[in-house]
């Protein structure tokens, strides 16, 4: 019996083994694809992307044969960065004059990266424009502007007019050269396309917002579904958001305002309030001190990530968020540094005991938590049954404590990854990095691998920010 494997690999199949020969001799490939099958253009695509053939993958997308191209799951390492580019050359806005006898169908051009999205959507749709991924929101969409042209008219000369194309992008306006180039490149087709070609940016970086408001002005805010904005005043964020009428998810970092008391804060509360869609709120390094409750109250229901690192958080946020509904089914909370000095744990152990059937992945490194807040935490932090991420590094707790956490988290069967903090005993003061013992942290962490071993959980790694 022969078997088809060699060094645990597969050998190539026959299609394989055609699409290589083709993409080895690039001038018949562009030549095959007016008369090869449809059905092969996806495999061909995939292979002349990752093997960053850049004139096949222009000679393909001006002759696609389906209605959608999306990047997917395909990896667009640094070295395809160009191959995006040519992408974004290569559109064609329909009806064009083309030699080619196949004439092309690509209306969706979809350049983000998502692992579950496939290169084509099914066609078994009724619906127009038969893709999963198209605009729903813009006035500028396929959806929107075929609607109105089906009610206007149907008359022959609106049928052979230019049809509405969509392009899918993630946009970084972080002012590097490498993102501005692009970004001119979009901005070049959109102008050339004569208003038939939607840019619609999905997922949005902004750096710097005061320097980004010109670029913001050629994009349709309607559209995106996360926002990140870094460095910025509440009122331009409040601006910004009323903007927007789909948000899924919003970071915002480092945002300054004068009084939360005043009528800036109040804007952006009633604008964050609007977004009943929003699953992930990220508000790092922005001081929340007594008015997280504002914050809170105002969050829809489907809320499952929650960061909330450097906010100043006082005792009376934390009773506030383990009482309030919004964050009693999280996937994951950041509350990292944010100093816990008081003496009364009862609001996070609360906290972690709302979100114990939930939560996946936790952070409460930097909080000052010490051996007798950690006791009053074990029990509901034992209880975390999806808990798959911990991270508590950098809080004053000695050996016996940590020990004692291992031996209780041990028992939760989704935890592989533990960030912990180095017992106080191996420095000669905390928390000093100076002054750290090398020889005792390493017999810290020979213990822990054994009391691991013990209980037969070598699949869960502890780890300290020395390693």
């Amino acid at each position: 019996t022969w078997f088809i494997k060699m060094d645990n690999r597969e050998l190539p199949t026959l299609l394989n083994l055609s699409i290589q020969h083709l993409l080895n001799n690039e001038p018949a490939a562009i030549h095959a694809l007016e008369v090869i099958p449809r059905e092969l253009f996806v495999p061909l695509f995939s292979a002349a992307f990752k093997g960053g053939h850049k004139n096949i993958v222009k000679a393909m997308v001006k002759v696609w044969p389906f209605m959608c191209l999306h990047i997917g799951s395909l990896r667009t390492r640094e070295s395809q960065r160009e191959l995006l580019k040519t992408m974004v050359e290569s559109l064609q806005f329909l009806p064009v004059q083309n030699s080619a006898s196949r004439s092309p169908k690509l209306r969706i051009l979809d350049l983000r990266q998502d692992v579950g999205c496939k290169i084509i959507c099914s066609e078994s749709s009724t619906k127009s424009p038969a893709c999963f991924h198209s605009c729903a929101y813009s006035e500028h969409s396929i959806l929107k502007i075929e609607g109105q042209c089906s009610m206007a008219s149907s008359e022959p000369e609106a049928q052979s007019s230019r049809q509405a194309m969509e392009l899918l992008v993630n946009l970084s306006l972080d002012r590097t050269l490498r993102e501005t180039e692009f970004l001119v490149l979009l901005l070049n087709k959109v102008e050339q396309s004569s208003g038939s070609l939607h840019l619609c940016c999905r997922d949005l970086q902004i750096d710097k917002l005061c320097d980004c408001r010109n670029t913001l002005c050629h994009l349709d805010l309607k559209c995106i579904d996360h926002l990140a904005v870094d460095q910025a005043s509440l009122s331009e964020v409040t601006t910004l958001l009323a903007q927007v009428v789909h948000l899924e998810r919003l970071c915002l970092c480092k945002i300054t305002c004068r009084s939360l008391n005043g009528e800036t804060f109040r804007n952006f509360i009633a604008e964050l309030g609007r977004m009943d869609h929003l699953n992930e709120l990220n508000l790092s390094s922005f001081r929340l001190t007594d008015h997280l409750e504002n914050v809170l109250r105002v969050l829809p229901a489907s809320l499952e990530f929650l960061h909330l690192p450097f906010c100043g958080l006082s005792y009376n946020d934390f009773k506030f968020l383990s009482e309030c509904p919004q964050a009693n089914h999280l996937k994951l909370l950041n509350i990292s540094n944010n100093p816990m000095n008081w003496e009364d744990s009862e609001p996070l152990y609360n906290l972690l005991q709302n979100n114990s059937s939930t939560l996946q992945q936790l952070a409460i490194s930097h909080c000052l938590l010490t051996d007798s807040t950690i006791s009053v935490l074990i029990s509901a932090l034992s209880r975390c049954s999806q808990l798959r991420i911990l991270n508590f590094s950098s809080n004053p707790i000695t050996m016996t404590m940590l020990m004692r956490i291992l031996e209780r988290l041990t028992s939760l069967v989704q935890l592989k990854y533990v960030f912990c903090p180095i017992p106080v005993h191996c420095y000669g003061r905390w928390h000093f990095q100076d002054s750290l013992d090398r020889q005792k942290l390493a017999d810290v962490q020979a213990q822990l691998k054994r009391m691991l071993q013990e209980a037969k959980r070598n699949d869960m790694h502890w780890m300290t920010f020395s390693d």
